[in-house]
């Protein structure tokens, strides 16, 4: 699958920002801070690699539609992409 540099580099920026809230949530750990304040930021980590996840699996899926002969040669069928986007549901 062949994503677009601006979609590569939005989705990289995304992991780059959910690294830094997972290293927040680390440091807050360490920290002994309040489990409420921990488990909020977690739940933060855990909806920006759902977005992430989720953005990747609509460019794969505009792909797909857009280039149908070379996705079914790749194995990246529509049927392939609907069960990417349930690993993440």
């Amino acid at each position: 699958m062949e994503l677009p540099d601006e979609i590569l580099n939005d989705l990289q920026k995304r992991l780059r920002r959910a690294e830094g809230q997972l290293r927040g949530v680390q440091a807050m750990l360490e920290d002994g801070r309040d489990c409420r304040e921990v488990v909020t930021q977690l739940s933060a980590v855990i909806g920006a690699l759902e977005q992430t996840g989720f953005k990747l699996v609509a460019s794969g899926l505009t792909w797909c539609i857009a280039n149908p002969d070379e996705a079914k040669a790749n194995g990246l069928g529509v049927d392939e992409v609907q069960r990417m986007f349930m690993k993440l549901t």
